[in-house]
């Protein structure tokens, strides 16, 4: 059984703490930089100030006043690739995880089967392989400028970010990350928990889905799977909406 208290939040200064402490050559895990001054710079740090200003999660997920909401996504799309391969770069190397098979190691009821989508073929993979994809396909994307451009030149990359291409990209992003977390509380909660490591687990997941249910990233066909870790945390989400609609 899964018990995961969502009622709190642990600072996101703890999470870039912890991303400082691994290795460089810790698997998976490649942190992905916003460089000063830039755009992607200033709508994370606008996050971090709110949230160590003592803000709610809402406050630090809705669209800044004169922010472009696209952008907004897109520098969220590489904030939550790195809680989640942080998350991952703890347990990588654990020989557990050449244990399981293809098929193996998914949330009850449901196989993700991978495709890098040169193809429409799907390959069935293990839970930790089908991890492995998800970072290293993100990470491509994300370093791609012609998909996911720098914002030396902020006009250019808002008009790239603003495309049906960049939003079809950024919603795959997001779906596959939510995959990940599916994996990571179905076969692999236990493991982090034991390494004192649940509390930041359930933050980032807080987190990605109070953003996700803000802007509606994630079809009701993708959060079936985790509908009971989900609906706690939406319930959470609208409430804490509410009582700030309210002042």
């Amino acid at each position: 059984r899964i018990f995961c208290n969502f009622s709190s939040f642990h600072p996101l200064s703890t999470l870039e703490t912890m991303r400082s402490s691994l290795p460089s050559t810790s698997g998976t895990f490649q942190p992905l930089r916003h460089r000063s001054g830039s755009m992607r710079d200033r709508l994370h740090g606008y996050t971090k100030r709110t949230l160590g200003a003592g803000g709610s999660i809402n406050e630090a997920v809705a669209l800044p006043a004169g922010e472009s909401c696209a952008g907004w996504v897109a520098v969220h799309a590489i904030d939550f690739y790195n809680d989640v391969s942080t998350l991952w770069a703890v347990m990588a190397t654990d020989p557990y995880l050449k244990s399981f098979r293809p098929g193996e190691g998914f949330p009850s009821g449901v196989e993700y089967r991978w495709s890098d989508g040169t193809t429409k073929e799907t390959v069935s993979v293990s839970a930790p392989v089908y991890i492995e994809k998800v970072l290293h396909w993100i990470a491509e994307q994300i370093n791609d400028e012609t998909k996911f451009p720098d914002d030396d030149d902020e006009a250019e990359a808002l008009r790239v970010f603003q495309t049906p291409q960049f939003a079809a990209l950024c919603g795959q992003m997001f779906r596959r990350l939510f995959r990940a977390y599916g994996i990571i509380y179905s076969s692999f909660f236990g493991t982090l928990e034991a390494l004192g490591m649940a509390p930041h687990l359930n933050t980032c997941f807080k987190h990605f889905m109070f953003f996700c249910t803000e802007f509606g990233l994630l079809p009701e066909r993708e959060i079936e799977p985790l509908e009971v870790l989900v609906k706690p945390i939406r319930k959470q989400y609208y409430s804490a909406k509410q009582s700030l609609q309210s002042k």
